[in-house]
């Protein structure tokens, strides 16, 4: 297991940004693939972006362009800066690491997540 703490997450309004982060304390932290997911309320979670361990990166459609995510190795750490920020991305986000089989995109992929943060955007 991979236990992974998420900070950063709070209210602005919008347009503005936030920048969250996912630390882990296990070593092999920098092999894992880690995902930021969301939910809203009332609504099902779903994929914000991935970054693999080589660096490479994905992201859902509605985040293209003013969200970015990266990640700092020696600091075990990933980011999810997110910038031009819209109230429909009001959630909670939530950091999940693993080594996806078939589709990184479905959370079942994952065996270690984070509690979650709260962002709220109000408009």
């Amino acid at each position: 297991q991979v236990p992974l703490v998420e900070s950063g997450g709070g209210e602005v309004q919008a347009g503005g940004s936030l920048r969250l982060s996912c630390t882990a304390s296990a070593r092999t932290f920098s092999t894992y693939l880690v995902a930021w997911f969301r939910q809203a309320p009332g609504k099902e979670r779903e994929l914000v972006a991935f970054i693999g361990w080589s660096g490479s990166t994905y992201y859902t459609e509605a985040v293209k362009g003013r969200f970015t995510i990266s990640r700092d190795n020696a600091k075990n750490t990933v980011y999810l800066q997110m910038n031009s920020l819209k109230p429909e991305d009001t959630a909670v986000y939530s950091c999940a690491a693993g080594r996806p089989r078939t589709n990184p995109a479905r959370a079942g992929e994952y065996s270690d997540w984070g509690q979650g943060t709260q962002v709220t955007v109000s408009s």
